[in-house]
C-alpha cells in the first residue's frame, strides 16, 4: 500500500492506493476529515472496431450509510442517481475528458463513491481530485494530474471546500479545476460579482489546486506505474494532405453559408463529393472493398478536420466568422411577452437560430421540490427545468426523460436566476420556470436564462433586475495568440477551444461556467473573455429591458393568491386539531389551501383574495380569547337531551342549555333547533378548564332568557336533575358568570345562594 498526505487549507488530505479495489486499473482511497471517497478507473486495452469517439463514462454515487441513515422511499437501497449526483458526475467528467490523448478510443470508466461523509467538507473539489489521482496512478494514458476546489467567501475571506452550513453564509460558490499552470474548468454562482472579484476567486482556488496536485504527484512517484502501450488512431498525414488540397476551397465555400441547416446541407454535399472522388481513385488503384471502407471513414474524419481548420483560419485571417459576423457581434434578438394566455407568465427569447420558450408557474409551499442528499431531506422553492426536444435541431430521434445534458443546462440557468429571486418572507410563492427549446443553434442554456428572466418579470415575480446570459468562445493560434468570440453558435462551439458561459445583471455576474478542450487557459485569457462577455450581456439586457423594464407589481390573475400569517409555534397544535380536524374544517369552509411551517408561518393560498381573507379570519379566530359577553354566529354541531353544542369558532364549541333555548319551557331540543342550524349566541361563562356556556343572543337582548331549570326554585334542585357526566365534561358545559364557579348558580342567572355554590 502507498500513502501520501498533506495539510491543505487547514485540513489533512490523505491519498492511499494498493489496499482497496486492487483489481481496478487504478483505485484511490481519499480522506479529508470524516470524508472518505473511493475513486476507481478501469479501461479497455483496445478500442472497439469502428469506434469513432472516446467512450468515457464518469459516475458519482453517494451511499446513505455514509451518514448513518437509511435511504428514503419504499426500497431501502440506493437506486438511480439523484439529480445532484448527476451534476457532480458532470463536474468530474468535464475537466478530465480533454486530458486523454487524441486518438485514444478505448472505453474508460471512472467511479467516485462517497463512503463516509463530513458535514464540514464540500465534496465536489475532492471528488475531481480523487478521480484524477486514480487515473494518474493507473497505467491508463492521461495528461494529468489535475485537481479541483470549491471556493466560498465568508466574512470577506475566501475559503476552500467549506461544508454546506458554512457555504450558506457565502456570496459565491465556485468549483475551480486546473493543472499546475492552467485553469481547465469553472462552474459556479455568485451574488453579482465583478470581473475582479471573480478572477480573485479563481486565483485563490488555483493556489489550493497546486497543493492538491503536489500530493498526487508524490503518490504517483511512489507507485511508479508504467503507462500501457496503446495504438492511437491518428489520421494518415499523406492522405490528410491530399484531402485538404482537393477539398479546401470547396469546404470554404460551403462553410460560408449563414443558415445552420442550409450550411450543413452544403457541407454534407462537399464531403460526399470528396469521398466519391477518392473512392474512384482507390478503386482505380486496385484497392479491395475493406481497405476502401477504412479509407472512406478516414476521409470523412479528414473533412471534419478541414472544416475545423477553415472556420478557425478565417477568424484569424479575416476577423470574420463563418456566418459573416464580427468577433464581438451578437446575433439578432427578439422578445415576445405573454404568449400563453392560460399560464402565470410566459416569454419567448430568440437569438439568431436559438429560441427558448420560458413559462413560469407560481405555487404554494406544498409545491416545493423535496429531495434527499447526504445532509438529509432538502426543499427547493425555486426550480428551472430545461427541455431539448429533437425538433429543435430538425432531427428525428428518440425522446425520453431529461439526460445529463438537460439536467446540467437547467441547473446552470436555475442558479443564474435564483440569486435574484426574493426569499419566502418577501414573496411566499414556490416558483417553477420551464424552458422549452423550440430551436437551437448553440447555447440554449443562456437563452433559457433570458427567457426565464423575462417570464418571471411578466408573472410578477419581484426580481430587482433582469438577468441575461451569453456564451463566449476562444480560438488559440499557433503563436500563443488568441481571439475571443462573443455569442458563439453551435459550430463555433464544436470547432473552438473554449466554452465559456456567463450570466448576470447590469451590476455583475450571477453564474459562470467554463470548459476547455485543451490543457487549460491562463488568467489573462479568462479576463479578456469576461470583458467581452460584459459588453455582450449589456447589449442583450438593453433589448430585454425595452420589452419589460421592471417586474409587474401583481401576479397574473391565473396565479393563486397567497397570504402569510404568523402564529405562536407552540400553538400550532390548536390550528391542526386532533387528527387534523380543525385545519381540514377551515380548508373546507374557505375553499383555500393552507400550509403550516414549524416556525409558525401559516401560508394561505386560493384562487381569489376573498377566500384568503376568510381563511385568515377563521385561523385568527382560533386564538381569540373567548370572554363572557362575546357574540358569535354559531352552527349547531350536536344535539343532546339537555341542550345543543354550538361551534362558535373552528374547533371551539360551547353548550347552549335547553333551558336557554326559548323564553318558555320546551320538551325537546329538536323542537327549536337541529344539527346544521345557524344561531346567534352570547358567551355567558368560561370556566377554568375552558368550558364555554352559551345563551341565545335574541333572548338575552330582549330580557326573555330564563334561568336553567336545574337552578330554578322548585324544579328539582341542583343534584336531582343534574345533567349526566357526559354533559358536564364534554363540549363546554361548565363555566360562565352564572356557573358553578361563581355569579349565581350552576347555570347562571340567580342560583341557590345568590352568589353561587362556590
Amino acid at each position: 500500500m502507498f500513502k501520501e498526505e498533506a495539510v491543505i487549507s487547514g485540513k489533512t488530505v490523505s491519498l492511499e492506493t494498493g489496499n482497496w479495489a486492487k483489481q481496478a486499473d487504478g483505485a484511490i482511497v481519499y480522506r479529508c476529515g470524516n470524508l472518505v471517497l473511493l475513486a476507481t478507473v478501469c479501461g479497455e486495452t483496445d478500442a472497439k472496431d469502428g469506434q469513432e469517439f472516446f467512450p468515457l463514462t464518469v459516475e458519482y454515487r453517494e451511499k446513505t450509510y455514509a451518514t448513518g441513515r437509511f435511504p428514503g422511499g419504499y426500497f431501502k437501497r440506493e437506486t438511480r442517481p439523484a439529480e445532484h449526483e448527476t451534476l457532480i458526475s458532470r463536474i468530474i467528467d468535464r475537466p478530465i475528458r480533454p486530458l486523454f490523448p487524441e486518438g485514444f478510443f478505448s472505453e474508460v470508466q471512472v467511479f467516485v463513491t462517497v463512503l463516509s461523509a463530513d458535514p464540514n467538507v464540500s465534496v465536489e473539489g475532492h471528488a475531481v481530485t480523487a478521480a484524477s489521482a486514480a487515473i494518474h496512478t493507473s497505467d491508463i494514458p492521461f495528461h494529468g494530474p489535475i485537481a479541483a476546489v470549491v471556493v466560498g467567501k465568508i466574512d470577506g475571506q475566501f475559503v476552500a471546500d467549506p461544508g454546506p452550513d458554512a457555504m450558506s453564509k457565502s456570496d459565491i460558490e465556485l468549483v475551480v479545476a486546473g493543472s499546475k499552470t492552467h485553469i481547465v474548468m469553472i462552474e459556479g454562482v455568485a451574488a453579482e460579482y465583478s470581473k475582479q472579484d471573480m478572477l480573485d476567486a479563481v486565483a485563490f482556488g488555483h493556489k489550493v489546486i497546486i497543493e492538491k496536485i503536489a500530493v498526487q504527484e508524490k503518490l504517483a512517484s511512489k507507485v511508479n506505474r508504467v503507462k500501457r502501450e496503446i495504438k492511437l488512431r491518428l489520421p494518415d498525414p499523406e492522405l490528410t494532405k491530399e484531402v485538404f488540397e482537393f477539398g479546401r476551397e470547396k469546404m470554404r465555400a460551403a462553410s460560408s453559408t449563414k443558415d445552420k441547416l442550409n450550411r450543413q446541407s452544403h457541407v454534407d454535399a462537399v464531403i460526399k463529393e470528396v469521398k466519391e472522388h477518392f473512392e474512384k481513385k482507390l478503386r482505380d488503384a486496385g484497392k479491395d472493398d475493406k481497405s476502401i471502407e477504412r479509407a472512406l471513414k478516414e476521409i470523412k474524419a479528414n473533412m471534419e478536420l478541414l472544416e475545423y481548420e477553415v472556420v478557425r483560419s478565417d477568424v484569424f485571417a479575416k476577423g470574420v466568422r463563418y456566418d459573416g459576423r464580427k468577433l464581438d457581434e451578437i446575433r439578432d434578438i427578439s422578445v415576445e411577452l405573454d404568449v400563453l394566455p392560460g399560464v402565470h407568465g410566459s416569454a419567448v427569447f430568440t437569438r439568431g437560430q436559438t429560441q427558448s420558450l420560458g413559462v413560469v408557474t407560481l405555487g404554494t409551499t406544498g409545491d416545493a421540490q423535496k429531495y434527499e442528499t447526504l445532509s438529509g431531506l432538502q426543499s427547493k422553492n425555486f426550480m428551472l427545468h430545461y427541455n431539448f426536444p429533437p425538433f429543435s435541431t430538425g432531427e428525428v430521434k428518440r425522446f425520453s426523460g431529461p439526460g445529463r445534458r438537460e439536467i446540467g443546462h437547467g441547473n446552470l440557468a436555475e442558479r443564474a436566476l435564483k440569486v435574484m429571486v426574493p426569499g419566502q418572507d418577501k414573496f411566499p410563492y414556490v416558483v417553477r420556470v420551464v424552458s422549452d427549446i423550440l430551436e437551437s443553434n448553440g447555447y440554449s442554456s443562456m437563452a433559457s436564462v433570458c427567457s426565464g428572466s423575462l417570464a418571471m418579470m411578466a408573472a410578477g415575480v419581484p426580481i430587482p433586475r433582469a438577468v441575461s446570459g451569453i456564451a463566449m468562445g476562444l480560438i488559440l493560434g499557433d503563436k500563443d495568440d488568441f481571439v475571443v468570440l462573443s455569442d458563439i453558435a453551435g459550430l463555433e462551439d464544436h470547432f473552438g477551444d473554449m466554452d465559456f458561459k456567463v450570466a448576470g445583471t447590469e451590476k455583475g455576474i450571477t453564474a459562470f461556467q467554463l470548459d476547455i478542450k485543451l490543457t487549460g487557459v491562463s488568467i489573462e485569457i479568462l479576463g479578456a473573455a469576461i470583458d467581452a462577455s460584459a459588453k455582450g450581456r449589456a447589449h442583450i439586457l438593453g433589448i430585454m429591458n425595452k420589452a419589460i423594464q421592471d417586474a409587474r407589481t401583481t401576479v397574473s390573475q391565473n396565479a393563486p393568491r397567497i397570504t402569510q400569517i404568523q402564529i405562536d409555534p407552540e400553538r400550532i397544535g390548536e390550528l391542526i386539531g386532533p387528527g387534523g380536524k380543525v385545519i381540514r374544517a377551515i380548508i373546507e369552509k374557505s375553499k383555500s389551501e393552507i400550509n403550516v411551517e414549524d416556525s409558525g408561518v401559516v401560508t394561505i393560498a386560493s384562487s381569489g383574495g376573498e377566500a384568503n381573507d376568510y381563511a385568515k379570519k377563521l385561523i385568527m379566530d382560533l386564538f381569540i380569547e373567548i370572554e363572557p359577553g362575546s357574540e358569535f354566529n354559531g352552527t349547531v354541531k350536536r344535539v343532546v337531551d339537555f341542550g345543543a353544542f354550538i361551534e362558535i369558532l373552528p374547533g371551539k364549541e360551547g353548550l347552549l342549555h335547553i333551558s336557554k333555548m326559548a323564553p318558555t319551557r320546551i320538551n325537546s331540543v329538536r323542537d327549536v333547533m337541529n344539527e346544521g342550524d345557524k344561531v346567534e349566541v352570547v358567551v355567558t361563562g368560561v370556566d377554568r378548564q375552558g368550558k364555554i356556556e352559551l345563551g341565545r343572543k335574541d333572548l338575552i337582548a330582549s330580557g326573555q332568557s330564563r334561568p336553567s331549570r336545574f337552578d330554578a326554585p322548585g324544579e328539582g334542585g341542583a343534584d336531582g336533575d343534574r345533567p349526566p357526566r357526559e354533559d358536564r365534561n364534554g363540549g363546554g358545559y361548565r363555566g360562565g358568570s352564572g356557573g358553578r364557579s361563581g355569579g349565581g348558580g350552576r347555570s347562571g342567572g340567580g342560583g341557590r345562594s345568590g352568589g353561587g355554590r362556590r
